[in-house]
């Protein structure tokens, strides 16, 4: 593939197909995870699903290490300079490193704090933190992995993350049932072992990653010295993961809030949510990987200056994505029931996933424009203005339904009749602005970015 040259159309396929087929498999690690949390109690589905809050702080690092590898990496190739784009690579991982420590300081000593926050019972609590411990002890896994990856995103690799996807999710099938329940001379490990299960696929993508990483011409060339921090580097990418990182662990905010407004109608209604946003995951894999898809194209084509092909990919991708959101909430409506009864047989937990899938059907076509808009700022590298659009519809909006909830005593279901309002009337905002900022500001931003 030639990021610079190729038809647009081409490309997102070529680049967002493996990309989604590699986050279908991380969904369904995800999906598999809280099946077997299911078959050890409802309340364990309600500990799995409230532990996600949690666990977003290391997602959103490791989405903020991703975007900010692959847009400055990215960037540098399509300046066609080689050096300056393994100095980034090489500054990226020792970053990575040092957030870690920061990260597993704030999810060993908080999480106790959160699970509180939410409402949870003691036991749901302590069954959530079992879990949340054991992932925190080797975020270092997840952030290395997503450093090294990042530089395969941004020379157009999509396949290998995939591949590595592919094995964790085989792995952590055979893994879980043994670690959690036990076999032979395994312990049980209850819902320790959903935890041990993931940081072991972790290890096994690494070692896939780290190979690939090894074969690139980028570097090749790599001494000692690319490894001491230099300031240059570290300010940007400290300025360009930094409000990814902190806006989209607004989403843990939104999250929390919708956790305690569901656990209000008790453990039950939490659970049959949390089991309802695992399906939202899989319906939106196409949109993450077209996210990925124009975060690499327009990386490279903004260093090259191609600001025709930057709105190309934009639109085109716009398009793609509500077309295919559009079929897919139809499915989702349709066979809401079903799908909330593949993670438990409580027909309370049953009744409220249902209820908030056919609801959710309802807003899913306004997601793609949150997640591709951030995308194309965030290629730009103009993460300040995903930063405010993450923190009106991650912390502002959340707070507006939960408060108007309040107001009116709004039930689990006028709750997320709210919660497609407001998000509807912030993705069509944020439509408008970037449409906006395509064609009336880009063209002027480029010409005073130093190449």
């Amino acid at each position: 593939m030639n990021i610079l040259t190729d038809d647009v159309k081409i490309l997102i396929r070529k680049l967002a197909i493996p990309a989604s087929v590699g986050t279908l498999f991380q969904t369904l690690y995800n999906i598999v995870d809280t099946f077997f949390a299911g078959k050890i109690s409802p309340e364990a589905l309600s500990a799995l699903a409230k532990s996600f809050p949690i666990y977003f702080i290391l997602i959103a690092s490791s989405i903020g290490i991703t975007v900010a590898g692959t847009s400055l990496i990215g960037n540098s190739i399509g300046e066609k300079n080689q050096k300056k784009a393994s100095t980034y690579f090489s500054q990226l991982i020792i970053f990575s490193l040092i957030l870690t420590l920061f990260i597993t300081y704030i999810g060993l000593t908080y999480s106790d704090n959160v699970f509180i926050l939410m409402g949870s019972s003691e036991e749901v609590k302590n069954l959530g933190l079992d879990y949340t411990n054991i992932i925190f002890y080797g975020s270092f896994l997840f952030i290395v992995v997503v450093a090294l990856n990042s530089l395969l995103h941004a020379e157009g690799d999509t396949k290998t993350y995939r591949n590595a996807l592919i094995i964790a999710f085989l792995l952590n099938i055979f893994l879980n049932p043994i670690l959690i329940f036990g076999f032979w001379f395994i312990p049980a490990f209850g819902m320790k072992g959903i935890g041990i299960a993931t940081l072991i696929a972790q290890l096994v993508s690494l070692i896939i990653i780290f190979n690939k990483v090894l074969k690139s011409r980028l570097i090749k060339d790599l001494i000692i010295n690319n490894f001491i921090p230099k300031i240059y580097y570290f300010k940007n990418i400290f300025f360009q993961s930094m409000p990814i990182i902190i806006s989209i662990c607004g989403y843990s905010v939104a999250s929390a809030i919708v956790f305690k407004y569901a656990g209000l109608s008790g453990e039950y209604a939490a659970a049959g949510y949390g089991a309802g946003t695992r399906i939202e995951q899989v319906v939106l894999l196409p949109i993450l990987g077209i996210n990925t898809a124009i975060i690499t194209i327009i990386a490279q084509n903004f260093g090259a200056k191609n600001i025709l092909r930057i709105k190309q990919t934009y639109i085109t991708a716009i398009k793609y994505a509500f077309i295919i959101m559009i079929i897919s909430s139809l499915f989702v409506y349709l066979l809401a029931e079903i799908i909330t009864g593949l993670f438990s047989n409580d027909l309370n937990v049953i009744e409220f996933g249902k209820l908030y899938l056919q609801i959710s059907a309802f807003v899913l076509p306004a997601y793609p424009i949150f997640f591709l808009s951030n995308g194309f700022f965030m290629a730009l590298k103009k993460s300040e203005n995903a930063l405010v659009a993450n923190i009106f519809r991650n912390v502002i909006f959340p707070f507006l339904v939960f408060y108007t909830a309040i107001y009116y005593n709004s039930d689990f279901t006028n709750f997320f009749w709210l919660w497609v309002f407001y998000n509807w009337i912030f993705s069509l905002s944020y439509l408008g602005y970037t449409l906006f900022y395509l064609n009336f500001r880009l063209d002027k931003f480029s010409a005073i970015v130093k190449p």
